[in-house]
């Protein structure tokens, strides 16, 4: 049975689609069979796996809005072992599209029953909102993965988020578990850096992965070439980041 893991986050800019897209290369690389949805309209972790957005006709819409079954929008990513849905501007719709729908909050969770067992683990990259489509995304999701910048508004938001995952496990998922809290764009020459680590780490303890995302060049640059980092630069430190964080999450799933 695949594990459904939402990478969730309302804040822009905190390394939600980079880490979509390079925990889902590292999974496949780790030999695992991994399915990527991409739910946010600028569909970012669909041309970061070499997808040509403008010629998508079947993506994340359409399975939401239920025109369409997962297997016709499913395409084979750059990435050994990585299948994407991928996502076109028109996403932006959705969220009023979905309004007036019953059950508005479970379309992508009924979409995906008939793929789950397909795949070791299917991961969403959520928009940066928490509107109807992060909504979706986090009632079909087993658990969430939230991305927190090491910088100064790092815990701003934070709070909401939970409250919004408590509101969900609520209503709509009581099974839904925080998989981890996963700290980015670490720079340890800035004691700023080094005082969110502390923060974090003392108000969430065993929340927080092991695993530090550090400040790489190389993990801006692989986007723009359509790769993941392991295969822009397999040496560089976002490649040993994310393998890792790939393995922290294998090995906490198989116990």
């Amino acid at each position: 049975m695949g594990k459904i893991i939402a990478i969730a986050n309302q804040k822009g800019g905190v390394g939600k689609t980079t880490t979509s897209v390079n925990l889902a290369a590292s999974l496949g690389v780790l030999e695992k069979k991994v399915l990527l949805i991409d739910a946010d309209p600028q569909a970012n972790a669909s041309s970061g796996l070499g997808i040509d957005v403008e010629s998508v006709e079947i993506g994340t819409y359409q399975i939401i809005e239920q025109s369409n079954i997962p297997e016709e929008a499913i395409v084979k990513s750059t990435s050994p072992n990585v299948d994407i849905i991928p996502a076109h501007i028109d996403l932006v719709a959705i969220e009023i599209e979905l309004v007036d729908k019953e059950n508005r909050e479970y379309m992508l969770k009924q979409a995906l029953e008939s793929i789950k067992e397909k795949y070791d683990y299917i991961l969403i990259d959520c928009a940066p909102s928490l509107g109807l489509l992060t909504l979706n995304a986090l009632t079909a999701a087993d658990s969430v993965v939230i991305p927190i910048q090491c910088e100064y508004f790092a815990l701003e938001g934070l709070g909401k988020l939970l409250n919004t995952i408590k509101s969900v496990q609520k209503i709509h998922n009581p099974n839904l578990d925080i998989e981890g809290l996963l700290l980015t764009m670490y720079d340890s020459r800035l004691r700023l850096s080094n005082q969110v680590v502390e923060e974090v780490q003392k108000h969430f303890n065993d929340m927080v992965f092991k695993t530090i995302i550090q400040r790489n060049v190389k993990l801006s640059e692989a986007p723009s070439f359509g790769e993941s980092i392991i295969a822009f630069d397999a040496t560089s430190k976002g490649a040993t980041n994310y393998l890792s964080l790939a393995e922290e999450i294998i090995k906490k799933n198989s116990n």
